[in-house]
This record gives structure tokens, sequence and C-alpha cells, in this order.
């Protein structure tokens, strides 16, 4: 069953994230992922509105979602996203 990691939270420093992403990418693909939602425009249909980034990732598995956030590559590039923002990670099968 796929899983999916999502990112919710608010970025305070632009190039920072922008270092995060280059890494995370490439750790995303080294572990079969592919991003369905990164950033893009949103409508609040009801509820308070979302952090300013929203982040879906798609891993056909759980252990393959968490193998990927265990992984080197991931563990290098963790820390520039916890430095360049705020927010939330989970992972849902689904």
């Amino acid at each position: 069953m796929s899983a999916y990691v999502v990112f919710q939270g608010d970025v305070e420093d632009l190039d920072g994230y922008e270092r995060y992403k280059l890494l995370a990418a490439k750790s995303v693909e080294e572990h079969g992922g592919t991003y369905l939602v990164r950033g893009g425009s949103w409508i609040s249909l009801e509820g308070e509105p979302p952090p300013s980034r929203n982040v879906i990732i798609c891993f056909p598995t759980m252990e393959a979602a968490q193998s990927w956030y265990s992984s080197e590559t991931y563990v290098q590039a963790r820390p520039l996203r916890q430095a360049a923002s705020t927010g939330a990670l989970y992972v849902i099968e689904g």
C-alpha cells in the first residue's frame, strides 16, 4: 500500500530551503518516491488556512517512506529544512 509523506510549514529562510530542496529531491528519487504536491497555490475551503508550504510525496510502501526518512542523503538534508522552516512532517498510509 502506498504511503504519503506530508510536510506543512512556513519557510523563513528561502535560500536555506532551496539548498534543502536539492538534497531532498535526490533522496526522494533514490527511494522510489514521487512528488505529488510541491508548493503551488491553494484555496481554503473550510477551517484555518494551511501553512505557506505544503508538500506531498508518494512512496510505494510505508517501509520505503521510513527508509527514505532515515537514509544517509535525507539525514544530510533534514537539518537544512529544520533550520529554514517550521512545521510538521508526517507519513500517512493510503
